[in-house]
């Protein structure tokens, strides 16, 4: 396994963009986006989170059979994310009546 050696400069850079992005999650909690909040929210993260994993974890450097697997986790998360938000999208499409009358 050969090792790939990443400057100091790469590492503080990527650094210096976590804090930005980190500042900049907590302005937009500031601001009231309405129904974005959350969808602004998760967008910063997941820029984060794929900082941290190219560079700290070093998959930008990784072999693809390592890209393969990353991928394939990263599309059931959302595959079970999906199936968790179809839940309160389809709670109003069937009308169950109560088993007794309600007075």
């Amino acid at each position: 396994m050969s090792e790939h050696i990443v400057s100091l400069r790469v590492y503080f850079t990527i650094f210096m963009s976590l804090m930005v992005l980190t500042a900049l999650t907590v302005a937009a909690s500031e601001v009231d986006l309405g129904r974005f909040n959350v969808a602004v929210a998760m967008a910063i993260a997941v820029l984060k989170a794929s900082l941290v994993v190219l560079y700290f974890m070093h998959l930008r450097y990784s072999p693809t059979l390592t890209w393969l697997v990353v991928g394939t986790g990263i599309g059931c998360l959302a595959l079970l994310i999906l199936l968790i938000m179809a839940d309160p999208w389809t709670r109003d499409w069937l009308r169950v009546a109560p088993p007794f009358p309600v007075r």
